[in-house]
C-alpha cells in the first residue's frame, strides 16, 4: 500500500470533494507547490496551464484509488 503524506493526502481528498481546482503559477517555493509537484511526481494528480497566470489541477484514477485505501 502507497503511503502518503498529510499534506498530499487532504489536497487529493479536496480534489474528490471539490473536482478540478485551479492555482496560480506563481508560488513557487511555497508547501503548495511542493506538495502539487509530489502528487504529481506520483501520478495522482495532473496540472496543465490554462493561461492567465492559472494551472488546473486534477486528480487521476491512481490518485482516486490513493485516497480509497487511506
Amino acid at each position: 500500500m502507497v503511503s502518503t503524506l498529510p499534506q498530499q493526502q487532504i489536497l487529493l481528498e479536496i480534489l474528490i470533494m471539490s473536482g478540478d481546482i485551479a492555482v496560480a503559477e506563481d508560488i513557487e517555493g511555497t508547501i503548495s507547490d511542493r506538495t502539487l509537484k509530489e502528487c504529481e511526481t506520483n501520478g495522482w494528480i495532473t496540472i496543465t496551464g490554462v493561461g492567465a497566470g492559472f494551472n488546473k489541477v486534477c486528480i487521476t484514477d491512481k490518485g482516486r484509488r490513493i485516497v480509497k485505501a487511506a
